[in-house]
This record gives C-alpha cells, sequence and structure tokens, in this order.
C-alpha cells in the first residue's frame, strides 16, 4: 500500500490515528514518514511504537510529524544493551528527551526479564532517571516477560516482582505507573496523582470508567497530563 492509500482506508474505518508498530518503525522509516506527513495532511494522529534507536536528526524529523510515542526502554545498563540487543543505551536516552523537547506524547514500556532486567537498583535508577529528564507525568509501563523466541530458557516474570518494580516508580515520585500483560489487576488502571481516584479503568484493552471530563479529574478538578479526546 503506499502512504495515500494508508490513509483513505485509516479513514474509511473511521479510525483516528495511525500506529506504527511490529516490525519497529525506524526500520522502515521513509515509509513511515511519508505515511505521517500524508495522515497529518488528513488530521489524522501518528503513534510510534518503537525501541527508540535513531541518530538524531532522523528522529527530529519524523517527530516533527508524530503526535506520540512509546518507546521500549530495554535495559537501563549499557554493558546489557549491547550484550543482548547489541545497541547501546545512551542513544535511546537520547531520543527520549528529543521526543519530550517536541512536545510528543511519551510513555516508556520496561519489559521485566528474570535475571536480566530485574534488579530493583536499576529500576530505581532507571525511574529517577525519567523523573528528572522527563518529569514526573511520564507513563511507565512494567510490562510481564513470557518465555519466547530467543529467550524460553528463562521463567514468566512474577507478579510480586513486577509490583515491587510499580512500588519503586511511585517512591521514587513518578504520577502514572502501569503494570502490563496481566490482565485484571488495579495496575491496569488510571489514577488521579492528586486524590488517588479511578480516572479510567481498564481490563485489557477495554475501558470500563472514564472519569475525565476536558482533561481534568472529575472528582477534584485537577488537570491530568494527556492527550485526551471529548
Amino acid at each position: 500500500m503506499n502512504p495515500e492509500s494508508v490513509v483513505r482506508l485509516t479513514l474509511k474505518e473511521n479510525c483516528s490515528m495511525v500506529a506504527y508498530t511490529y516490525t519497529d518503525p525506524f526500520a522502515f522509516y521513509e515509509y513511515a514518514l511519508d505515511i505521517c506527513a500524508a495522515a497529518r495532511d488528513r488530521d489524522l494522529k501518528n503513534v510510534m511504537v518503537t525501541a527508540g534507536y535513531l541518530n538524531e536528526k532522523p528522529l527530529r524529523r519524523l517527530y516533527e510529524v508524530t503526535d506520540a510515542a512509546n518507546v521500549d526502554l530495554k535495559f537501563f545498563d549499557d554493558e546489557m544493551y549491547r550484550k543482548i540487543t547489541t545497541g547501546a543505551l545512551k542513544p535511546v536516552l537520547d531520543g527520549l528527551v528529543v521526543a519530550k523537547q517536541m512536545g510528543v506524547w511519551l510513555e516508556i514500556t520496561h519489559l521485566v526479564i528474570p535475571t536480566l532486567s530485574d534488579d530493583f537498583i536499576l529500576i530505581k535508577k532507571m525511574c529517577t532517571w525519567i523523573r528528572d529528564n522527563l518529569g514526573k507525568d511520564v507513563p511507565l509501563h512494567f510490562s510481564r516477560f513470557y518465555p519466547h523466541y530467543l529467550l524460553k530458557n528463562l521463567p514468566p516474570t512474577s507478579v510480586s516482582t513486577l509490583k515491587r518494580a510499580r512500588e519503586i516508580a511511585k517512591e521514587v515520585g513518578l504520577h502514572f505507573v502501569y503494570i502490563g500483560n496481566v490482565w485484571g489487576q488495579d495496575a491496569e488502571s488510571t489514577y488521579c496523582p492528586y486524590d488517588g481516584k479511578v480516572l479510567i479503568k481498564r481490563v485489557g484493552y477495554t475501558i470500563l470508567e472514564y472519569n475525565l471530563e476536558k482533561g481534568k479529574c472529575k472528582f477534584c478538578g485537577h488537570s491530568i497530563s494527556g492527550r485526551w479526546k471529548e
């Protein structure tokens, strides 16, 4: 499909945005960029789901036509990044800062892998970096690992490990911290950082409650960071 065909199909299906994922959109950079530009011309939103590994100049060009990005911060240790992914930590961190600077709505996913990325000291260090460099309102998703592909020798992440990681992030001061790949628990939902009440109640991909009015908590009236559709 050429870029205009993607946009036409999006409009035909009454979708409001295009998500670029599986494979990482940075791997098909020129195609993603062309679709983003065509989508913007038709008032559609663009969302990147990416490992966030790209040189700054092309990244800025793509983020000019990007509305939101969910970036996988795979490890908070450069040696582990190089060993497991053959990448490096600093370009990913630099890209997160660029997204924030350019006004892209940014969320971070950290896959918690037993023995590889479940070190609570590094998790605290990561959360502190996010708070200090990106702000308290950047959502952080701790995702549960399941044995798959090249890591079939490791067990699934324990729910207790994920809960402790979330506790650490909240203790550091992050406002919106989630647990992913575990359905039916409280950490799927969004809570007001001011009064603690449920703003968006979720189970999996289903929204059960929506307690926002014009981007504000309907209980206490505080503005909530995000991109809200009214």
